[in-house]
Formats: C-alpha cells, sequence, structure tokens
C-alpha cells in the first residue's frame, strides 16, 4: 500500500446527487469548511458550467469570500464535445478559467460507451480525452482524469483502456482515477485490475497519482476502494456517508477509519478522525437527512449492546464486541434494555445514565419492571431519557415539574374542509392551580402550546426545547383502530437531543406521556423542580426505594456526546427537524385557578 493517501471528498458534486438532497451554496460552503477543518486533500465543489448554484459557489472562492486552509478546491468538467477543437467549446474553456488550480475531467474508457452512449469512434474518443487535458493544462491547471466505467472497459477490451490513459498521461495528467462507475465490481476484481494497472503506471509514469472511485450498487463500495489502495492506488474517492446516485458512494469516513484504525495506515491523524462521528451528522444535518444510526464507526448503534451475553462480557472485558475503541472516532459505547437484558446490562445501563442501582436485590426489581412494561410495548432503545426517568422515579422517588390535574382536546372539521384542535390542560405547579387552553395543527401540537403556556413562568427555559421528531407505531394491527399504539418524541434542547417513550391504547394518551417525559427530562438539566409540592404523581411513591440522588444528572450522562456534536455546531447552527410543525406557536390562554 501507498504509504501516504490522498483523499478525494466529492459530496459537493456526486453526493448532491442523491435523490431529494439540494444544497445551497452556503449549505456547500458549510460541508466544505468542515471537511478543510478534518483534513481532506481535495474537495471537489461542483460542476463548472452546469448550474447557477456550482457558479456562485466558485465565485466566493475567487473572491476570497471563502477560503480553505488545507484542502485543494477541485472544478469537475466534462471532456470537449465532439467535433470541437478544446479552446472553442465554452464549456471547457469556463472550466479553465475557474479559480480551483486542480480540475477533474471524466471520459470514456469503454469502447462500447463511447461508440453507443457518446456515439464517436474510439479513435475520436482518445482525440477528445488529449485535446481537453492538454488544454487545461496549457491554462495552468493541474489535470486529474476520472476513467470512467474502467474496471468494464478493461474486461471488455484490457487494451483499449490503456490507450485512454495514455492519452490522459501524455497530454499531462497528474491523477488517473479508475472509476467502478456501475457499482457492480467486487473486491477480487477491483484488487487484480488495479494492481496490472498500477504495474504497468510504474513503469511508464512513476510519477502519475493511481486514484480509485467507486460507487456501492453491489455493496462493496468501501471494501472495494480498500483492495485498490492495498493494490497500488495513492488516491481515495469518496462521499461523506456515502451519499450519491442510486444506492450511494465509497463511505470516506469508512473509508478514511479502516485505514487509521484497522490498517494502520495515517491519513488525517488521531485528533482529527476522533471528529469523524461529528462531521458525519453534521453532514446529515446540512442534507437534512436523518443519520444512519447503524453506519459502520459512527452510527449511534455501532457500538450498543443489547444482548445479555454481550453487556455481561463487555462490562469485564472492553472491547469484548468492539473491534475498536468508540472514542477513537468520537463515538461511545451506548447499552440499550430490553427483554433480552440480564442484570448486567442493568447495572451498566444504570452507570451510563449516572443511576446509582447498588445492590443485586434492586437490579432485579428494575429488571422485572424493564422487562414488564416492554411485554406491553414499551421500547427504551432509543428512549434513554424516559429509562432515565423511570430508573430514578424507582429508586430515588418520583419527581415532577408540574402535575395534571386533566387535559381535554376537541378537534373541529368544518364543512369547508378546514380543521382545528383546541386543547385545555388543568395543571398544579406547586400550590398554584392554571387552566391553559391553546390551538394547534393537531392534538400533540395543541397539548404542547397548552402545557407551555401553563409552566413557562414557572421554568421559561422549557423555550429552549423544540421536539424534533414525532413517530407513531401500531403494536397490533389485528385489533385495527383499537391496537395499542407506541409513540416515540425526540427532543433537542441546549444540552443535546434525547428520545421519550409513550404506550397506550388511545393514541393522545400515549403522546402525552412521551410529551410530558421529553419536557421533565429537559427540564431536570437545570435542576430540580421549584416547589417539592409540584411532586406526586403517575408513580407512587411507595414503589420507590430510599436512596441518595444521583451523583450526575441522568441528563448529563445521556447527553454528553450529543453535546460534543452540538459543540462542533456551535458555528453552524443544524439544520431544522422534520417534525417543526409540532413546535409551531398556538394560541390561547393562560391563567391561575383559585
Amino acid at each position: 500500500m501507498t504509504e501516504h493517501i490522498k483523499t478525494y471528498d466529492t459530496t459537493l458534486r456526486d453526493g448532491s446527487q442523491r435523490e431529494g438532497a439540494s444544497l445551497s451554496v452556503e449549505d456547500k460552503w458549510r460541508i466544505a469548511r468542515r471537511l478543510d477543518e478534518f483534513g481532506i486533500d481535495y474537495i471537489e465543489g461542483g460542476f463548472v458550467g452546469s448550474n447557477h448554484r456550482d457558479a456562485a459557489f466558485f465565485a466566493a472562492f475567487a473572491s476570497g469570500a471563502q477560503k480553505l486552509t488545507h484542502a485543494k478546491l477541485v472544478a469537475f468538467g466534462l471532456p470537449v464535445r465532439k467535433g470541437l477543437i478544446a479552446a472553442d467549446d465554452p464549456a471547457l474553456t469556463e472550466l479553465a478559467s475557474s479559480p480551483a488550480e486542480i480540475v477533474t475531467i471524466v471520459g470514456k474508457a469503454s469502447k462500447l460507451q463511447a461508440t453507443a452512449a457518446l456515439c464517436v469512434s474510439t479513435d475520436e474518443n482518445l482525440r477528445m480525452i488529449y485535446d481537453s487535458v492538454r488544454f487545461l493544462r496549457l491554462s495552468g491547471k493541474q489535470v486529474f482524469f476520472d476513467a470512467e466505467h474502467y474496471f468494464d472497459a478493461y474486461k471488455e477490451d484490457a487494451g483499449y483502456v490503456f490507450e485512454v490513459i495514455a492519452a490522459a498521461i501524455e497530454a499531462g495528467a497528474h491523477s488517473v482515477v479508475l472509476a467502478d462507475t456501475n457499482g457492480g465490481g467486487l473486491p477480487h476484481e477491483i484488487y487484480e485490475i488495479t494492481h496490472q494497472t498500477a504495474q504497468a503506471l510504474a513503469i511508464s509514469n512513476p510519477d502519475v497519482m493511481l486514484g480509485i472511485h467507486t460507487h456501492d450498487d453491489s455493496g462493496c463500495a468501501v471494501a472495494n476502494s480498500i483492495e485498490a489502495l492495498r493494490a497500488g492506488a495513492g488516491l481515495v474517492q469518496g462521499t461523506v456517508n456515502g451519499y450519491g446516485e442510486r444506492v450511494g458512494n465509497a463511505n470516506l469516513l469508512t473509508v478514511i477509519a479502516n485505514l487509521e484504525l484497522r490498517l494502520g495506515t495515517p491519513v488525517v491523524g488521531d485528533a482529527r478522525l476522533r471528529k469523524l462521528s461529528s462531521l458525519s451528522h453534521f453532514v446529515a444535518d446540512v442534507f437534512n437527512i436523518a443519520p444512519d444510526t447503524h453506519a459502520p464507526y459512527v452510527g449511534q448503534a455501532a457500538f450498543t449492546h443489547k444482548g445479555g451475553l454481550h453487556v455481561s462480557a463487555e462490562t469485564r472485558l472492553a472491547g469484548a464486541y468492539q473491534h475498536v475503541d468508540p472514542a477513537a472516532v468520537g463515538n461511545f459505547t451506548h447499552i440499550v434494555l430490553s427483554d433480552l437484558a440480564g442484570r448486567a446490562a442493568l447495572a451498566a445501563k444504570a452507570q451510563e445514565l449516572g443511576i446509582a442501582a447498588a445492590t443485586e436485590e434492586e437490579r432485579d426489581r428494575l429488571l422485572v419492571l424493564i422487562k414488564q412494561r416492554e411485554a406491553q410495548g414499551y421500547s427504551y432503545e432509543a428512549a434513554d431519557a424516559s429509562l432515565a426517568l423511570l430508573l430514578q422515579t424507582r429508586l430515588d422517588g418520583p419527581i415532577s415539574f408540574f402535575r395534571l390535574e386533566s387535559f381535554r382536546v376537541i378537534t373541529d372539521r368544518r364543512s369547508d374542509g378546514h380543521t382545528s384542535t383546541e386543547a385545555t390542560i388543568k395543571i398544579h405547579v406547586g400550590a398554584e392551580r392554571f387552566i391553559a387552553t391553546a390551538e394547534g395543527n393537531g392534538p400533540v401540537n395543541a397539548l404542547d402550546a397548552a402545557l407551555r403556556k401553563a409552566i413557562t413562568r414557572f421554568y421559561p427555559q422549557i423555550e429552549g426545547l423544540e421536539l424534533r421528531d414525532f413517530k407513531v407505531r401500531v403494536l397490533d394491527g389485528s385489533v385495527g383502530t383499537g391496537a395499542v399504539t407506541r409513540v416515540f418524541i425526540e427532543t433537542q434542547g441546549p444540552r443535546g437531543t434525547w428520545g421519550t417513550v409513550g404506550v397506550n391504547h388511545n393514541i393522545i394518551e400515549a403522546s402525552w406521556d412521551a410529551l410530558v417525559d421529553a419536557i421533565t427530562y429537559g427540564l431536570l438539566q437545570d435542576g430540580q423542580p421549584k416547589d417539592s409540592q409540584a411532586v406526586a404523581a403517575d408513580e407512587p411513591a411507595a414503589d420507590a426505594v430510599d436512596k441518595p440522588a444521583m451523583g450526575e444528572p441522568a441528563a448529563d450522562a445521556v447527553g454528553r456526546l450529543a453535546q460534543d456534536v452540538a459543540d462542533e455546531l456551535a458555528i453552524d447552527e443544524p439544520t431544522a427537524g422534520i417534525a417543526d410543525e409540532l413546535t409551531a406557536n398556538g394560541s390561547g390562554t393562560s391563567e391561575p385557578v383559585d
């Protein structure tokens, strides 16, 4: 393997071709700055001349309004059109005048693609590649040549693919990138063909950097990239999170982590590698795509343990079921509790949440309770906040910032098709009783608005809590509309993001339970309720065990990683979540009642 691997990110072009993706100019520069800070060597900014957005992106760089400190900016384009000379092709001359010192052009390596798709002769295809690279070199640019369909073309006619890359190199290309464009290559094929190409270049053109560009249609993009690097390539292209057309490109973050941690090849260094997870989540936010919880290295579930045997082993031997230290990539070990959990899992989870369950008897009682609730439909795997509140209530006694007397939700459907929803809440905070009414775009929104109206004077920090996601799942579809439903709410606050859950035959009741947990957990981060009289209720105090208060608030423990990410995002605010409508301002009244 080459001693110094170069990284080339194409998220801003290939990644933006993902279905549903749309990046503004500022979005692209936010991502570019983070990639630059992370240590990526080359950042492909976009397709010069193809759209106004990419033109504005490069214009910001040309004017000095945007800068890169480590990475080299790359402009992307196509070869001269058939029948034209390079100097007469407007698109190529615009590429030559780009402020980027490096340009990448993509050309056909396949006879079939040249003749059938591009409708040119094989000789004309070679002429177009040579003239384009030569023109760009004479314009003062470094040129990377992407050999499209290279691996399929090699199997079709290896002699012709060598003519293609020879034309690019003779014209002055600094790098030749072998592209598995259709994504169908398998690791052994990629290795063998790259190895043969690398050997040929080592003899004839040892100064030309060989690169690899893979797509994930066969599910092998990362493996194929690694194999090409092992076979002699020195540059790897990819996108953050594998975003791209069809099923995507090679996930450049996974490739980097594998090189650093599994193969011992330095790429970005230990300090930058610890920002891998936050970079992944940041780009997902900018793309407005939910992060893949099961993504290698960076996903929330990447170092999550559920089965009792695995958790028990992890508590005795750190890394027993983890291939690397999660801290190396800015992630952390996470324990989830379910009906598969054992005593060791519960102890580890309580420790993670900062809750002391000192005796085996206490752990056994809690384990029985959790398994009972799982049987009823609760799931705490993505609802750490609800789990933390449940454990704390059972160990330390109930805690509440308010006490519900009752609520009522009314939805009116009018003949004109307009629907309005109104919620009225009767609630107690300390010794005071309030009635609050609010409207919303649905029952949960109206309840949320009414609750906030009632308690904001006591807890103004509630304004910093935002409902980011709301999901409903029917647990037993065989009984139709009478089925038990599970509601999951994701909430974001100043110190991170947390999940809560509610389960009930009544979807409004399930939503209320998840909503109350979400707000209670958020308020808990700032301390105890203002008046102990507010405590009552949903969980009987008689069931509680007399234990000292938690040494570290559960919110601190659960939110540690999220806070690290929030700190990383301090300069650039994250894109709003998909459930903004849940926190739309309601209207109504709130008044104390004697």
